[in-house]
């Protein structure tokens, strides 16, 4: 473990944890877990091979979770944090959840919806923004990728 590693915040920690577990399952390995006033209350890992969903996305599954877990369908006193750029579907999820503060590590030019391609919470007509804070875990992340498509191919 690199020492950038060791000083990741428990919670992007434990979302690349649950990113791992998503990789040994033989899918795209992202872990997202919600947390609520300083504790975990959700945590997920990508599973929509292993679900036959399309939507089990781990953001989508945590908040999911999140939600089931305190009985509410919103989300407005908790941080998701995922390894992974949201994309399109996931961000438009963290809107309608109220989700107040998204954390991600690795940028996704080719999928991801905040910084890149359609920038969901730079829209007029978005109902919601959380505050976005990208980049940590950024390089354990994007390498738990690569490593993960470099053993596809």
């Amino acid at each position: 473990m690199s020492i950038s590693a060791l000083l990741l915040p428990p919670a992007m920690r434990a979302a690349l944890d649950a990113a791992a577990s998503a990789a040994t399952a033989g899918e795209v390995p992202v872990g997202a877990v919600v947390m609520r006033r300083g504790e975990v209350i959700a945590t997920a890992a990508n599973a929509p091979r292993t679900l036959h969903d399309p939507t089990a996305h781990a953001e989508i599954l945590a908040i999911r979770a999140a939600a089931h877990a305190i009985g509410n369908d919103r989300l407005d006193d908790c941080d998701l944090w995922v390894t992974l750029e949201p994309c399109a579907m996931c961000a438009g999820a963290i809107a309608h959840a109220r989700i107040a503060r998204l954390y991600y590590g690795a940028s996704d030019p080719k999928g991801g919806a905040i910084e890149h391609g359609p920038r969901i919470f730079t829209q007029a007509t978005i109902h919601h923004r959380p505050e976005i804070f990208p980049g940590i875990g950024e390089t354990e992340s994007a390498a738990m990728l690569r490593g993960f498509f470099a053993n596809r191919r």
